[in-house]
Protein backbone atom coordinates (compact mmCIF):
# COMPACT_ATOMS: atom_id res chain seq x y z
CA UNK A 1 0.00 0.00 0.00
CA UNK A 2 2.84 2.00 1.15
CA UNK A 3 4.46 1.66 -2.47
CA UNK A 4 0.89 2.59 -4.30
CA UNK A 5 1.00 5.62 -2.38
CA UNK A 6 4.35 7.10 -3.39
CA UNK A 7 3.84 6.03 -6.60
CA UNK A 8 0.04 8.28 -6.72
CA UNK A 9 1.79 11.34 -5.01
CA UNK A 10 4.97 11.21 -7.56
CA UNK A 11 2.25 10.93 -10.34
CA UNK A 12 0.59 13.98 -9.17
CA UNK A 13 3.80 15.61 -9.45
CA UNK A 14 5.27 15.24 -12.66
CA UNK A 15 1.57 15.50 -13.96
CA UNK A 16 1.43 19.19 -11.94
CA UNK A 17 5.20 19.92 -13.03
CA UNK A 18 4.44 19.25 -16.63
CA UNK A 19 1.23 21.11 -16.91
CA UNK A 20 3.15 24.42 -15.22
CA UNK A 21 6.11 24.16 -17.84
CA UNK A 22 5.77 26.72 -20.34
CA UNK A 23 4.18 25.66 -24.16
CA UNK A 24 7.32 26.04 -26.88
CA UNK A 25 7.13 29.37 -28.31
CA UNK A 26 7.24 30.53 -31.57
CA UNK A 27 10.48 31.69 -32.93
CA UNK A 28 10.71 35.44 -35.17
CA UNK A 29 12.85 33.90 -37.36
CA UNK A 30 13.11 30.43 -39.41
CA UNK A 31 15.41 27.81 -37.95
CA UNK A 32 17.67 27.00 -40.47
CA UNK A 33 19.54 23.45 -41.09
CA UNK A 34 21.81 22.25 -43.81
CA UNK A 35 22.54 22.72 -47.58
CA UNK A 36 19.96 20.92 -49.62
CA UNK A 37 19.19 20.34 -53.08
CA UNK A 38 17.96 23.52 -55.28
CA UNK A 39 14.33 23.16 -56.82
CA UNK A 40 15.00 22.44 -60.65
CA UNK A 41 13.12 24.94 -61.69
CA UNK A 42 15.53 27.62 -59.67
CA UNK A 43 17.92 25.74 -61.08
CA UNK A 44 17.26 26.52 -64.58
CA UNK A 45 16.34 30.01 -63.51
CA UNK A 46 19.81 30.81 -62.31
CA UNK A 47 21.51 29.26 -65.67
CA UNK A 48 19.47 31.58 -67.95
CA UNK A 49 20.53 34.51 -64.59
CA UNK A 50 23.53 33.76 -63.63
CA UNK A 51 24.15 37.28 -61.70
CA UNK A 52 21.60 36.82 -59.61
CA UNK A 53 22.65 33.50 -58.13
CA UNK A 54 25.62 33.69 -56.66
CA UNK A 55 27.44 34.91 -53.84
CA UNK A 56 25.86 37.13 -51.42
CA UNK A 57 26.79 40.10 -49.11
CA UNK A 58 25.14 38.98 -45.94
CA UNK A 59 24.96 42.02 -43.63
CA UNK A 60 22.34 40.39 -41.12
CA UNK A 61 18.83 40.71 -41.09
CA UNK A 62 17.17 44.22 -42.39
CA UNK A 63 16.63 46.91 -39.68
CA UNK A 64 13.20 48.47 -40.68
CA UNK A 65 11.87 51.46 -40.48
CA UNK A 66 8.18 52.54 -41.41
CA UNK A 67 9.22 53.89 -44.93
CA UNK A 68 10.71 50.28 -45.76
CA UNK A 69 7.55 48.57 -44.26
CA UNK A 70 5.17 50.87 -46.54
CA UNK A 71 7.49 49.87 -49.57
CA UNK A 72 7.30 46.09 -48.88
CA UNK A 73 3.39 46.18 -48.32
CA UNK A 74 3.06 47.93 -51.94
CA UNK A 75 5.43 45.76 -53.57
CA UNK A 76 3.60 42.72 -52.05
CA UNK A 77 -0.13 44.14 -53.30
CA UNK A 78 0.61 45.44 -57.03
CA UNK A 79 2.59 42.52 -57.62
CA UNK A 80 -0.43 40.29 -55.99
CA UNK A 81 -2.78 42.43 -58.25
CA UNK A 82 -1.42 43.04 -61.63
CA UNK A 83 0.22 39.60 -62.33
CA UNK A 84 -2.59 37.08 -63.24
CA UNK A 85 -2.04 33.55 -61.52
CA UNK A 86 -1.81 30.70 -64.04
CA UNK A 87 0.33 27.46 -64.46
CA UNK A 88 3.64 27.55 -66.10
CA UNK A 89 2.22 25.03 -68.49
CA UNK A 90 -0.38 28.14 -69.23
CA UNK A 91 2.05 30.28 -69.83
CA UNK A 92 5.45 28.88 -70.88
CA UNK A 93 4.58 25.56 -72.31
CA UNK A 94 6.49 23.26 -69.45
CA UNK A 95 6.38 22.52 -65.82
CA UNK A 96 8.17 24.24 -63.16
CA UNK A 97 9.24 27.18 -65.39
CA UNK A 98 10.88 29.86 -63.06
CA UNK A 99 10.83 33.41 -64.52
CA UNK A 100 10.16 37.01 -64.00
CA UNK A 101 6.22 37.49 -65.16
CA UNK A 102 5.31 39.58 -67.62
CA UNK A 103 1.72 39.66 -67.67
CA UNK A 104 0.66 35.82 -65.56
CA UNK A 105 2.29 33.08 -63.55
CA UNK A 106 2.32 30.95 -60.47
CA UNK A 107 3.56 31.56 -56.92
CA UNK A 108 7.23 31.10 -57.86
CA UNK A 109 7.12 33.93 -60.36
CA UNK A 110 5.45 36.37 -58.18
CA UNK A 111 7.90 35.92 -55.82
CA UNK A 112 10.57 36.48 -58.14
CA UNK A 113 9.50 39.29 -59.40
CA UNK A 114 8.99 41.09 -55.96
CA UNK A 115 12.33 40.00 -54.79
CA UNK A 116 13.65 41.60 -58.20
CA UNK A 117 11.39 44.89 -57.36
CA UNK A 118 12.79 44.85 -54.07
CA UNK A 119 16.50 44.50 -54.05
CA UNK A 120 15.94 47.54 -57.41
CA UNK A 121 14.80 49.45 -54.46
CA UNK A 122 17.94 49.01 -51.97
CA UNK A 123 17.09 45.38 -50.42
CA UNK A 124 19.91 42.91 -49.76
CA UNK A 125 19.26 40.24 -51.99
CA UNK A 126 20.67 38.22 -48.81
CA UNK A 127 17.32 39.41 -46.85
CA UNK A 128 14.96 38.09 -49.83
CA UNK A 129 14.75 34.76 -50.21
CA UNK A 130 13.18 32.42 -52.35
CA UNK A 131 11.27 29.76 -50.21
CA UNK A 132 9.50 26.49 -50.38
CA UNK A 133 6.55 24.89 -48.72
CA UNK A 134 3.73 22.93 -48.28
CA UNK A 135 -0.01 24.34 -48.21
CA UNK A 136 -2.01 22.70 -46.07
CA UNK A 137 -3.83 20.97 -48.72
CA UNK A 138 -0.36 19.31 -49.27
CA UNK A 139 0.01 21.11 -52.62
CA UNK A 140 3.81 22.80 -52.93
CA UNK A 141 3.91 26.69 -53.17
CA UNK A 142 6.68 29.14 -53.71
CA UNK A 143 6.82 32.61 -51.07
CA UNK A 144 9.50 34.88 -50.72
CA UNK A 145 10.62 35.38 -47.24
CA UNK A 146 12.14 38.45 -46.10
CA UNK A 147 14.73 38.76 -43.33
CA UNK A 148 14.42 41.46 -40.71
CA UNK A 149 15.75 42.35 -37.40
CA UNK A 150 11.84 41.69 -35.98
CA UNK A 151 11.76 38.38 -37.83
CA UNK A 152 11.04 36.13 -41.26
CA UNK A 153 8.30 37.89 -43.21
CA UNK A 154 6.44 35.91 -46.05
CA UNK A 155 5.07 38.28 -49.46
CA UNK A 156 2.41 35.66 -50.84
CA UNK A 157 0.25 35.42 -53.78
CA UNK A 158 -2.02 33.96 -51.74
CA UNK A 159 -2.20 36.70 -49.32
CA UNK A 160 -2.16 40.60 -49.73
CA UNK A 161 -1.30 41.02 -46.04
CA UNK A 162 3.01 40.78 -45.30
CA UNK A 163 2.83 38.00 -42.01
CA UNK A 164 5.29 36.87 -39.84
CA UNK A 165 6.04 33.09 -41.01
CA UNK A 166 4.58 31.16 -38.19
CA UNK A 167 1.31 33.16 -38.58
CA UNK A 168 0.93 31.53 -42.18
CA UNK A 169 -1.11 28.14 -42.92
CA UNK A 170 2.43 26.71 -44.21
CA UNK A 171 5.16 23.96 -43.29
CA UNK A 172 8.00 25.40 -44.23
CA UNK A 173 11.01 23.44 -46.28
CA UNK A 174 13.88 24.98 -47.68
CA UNK A 175 15.30 28.72 -48.73
CA UNK A 176 17.84 30.23 -50.04
CA UNK A 177 20.90 30.16 -48.28
CA UNK A 178 21.14 34.20 -47.39
CA UNK A 179 25.06 33.54 -48.18
CA UNK A 180 24.37 32.84 -51.91
CA UNK A 181 21.53 32.86 -54.08
CA UNK A 182 22.14 29.75 -55.63
CA UNK A 183 22.22 27.94 -52.60
CA UNK A 184 19.56 26.41 -50.93
CA UNK A 185 19.28 25.23 -47.08
CA UNK A 186 16.64 23.41 -44.77
CA UNK A 187 13.83 24.90 -42.60
CA UNK A 188 13.16 22.25 -39.48
CA UNK A 189 11.96 18.91 -41.37
CA UNK A 190 13.68 19.62 -45.26
CA UNK A 191 11.57 17.59 -46.83
CA UNK A 192 11.44 17.81 -50.67
CA UNK A 193 8.17 19.11 -52.34
CA UNK A 194 6.92 19.81 -55.68
CA UNK A 195 6.21 23.68 -56.21
CA UNK A 196 3.54 24.85 -58.51
CA UNK A 197 0.86 25.97 -56.83
CA UNK A 198 -1.55 29.07 -58.44
CA UNK A 199 -4.75 30.14 -56.30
Amino acid sequence: MRIKGVFVAFAAIVAMSSSAMPAPQKTASMTIGSVTSQPIGHYEFCERHTDECGPTRNTGPADMNSAAWDLVKEVNLRVNKTITPATDMEVYGQEEYWEYPKTAGDCEDFALLKRKLLIQSGFSAANLLMTVVRKPDGEGHAVLTLRTKQGDYILDNLEDEVKIWYKTPYSYLKRQASYNAGRWVTIENGNDVLVGAVK
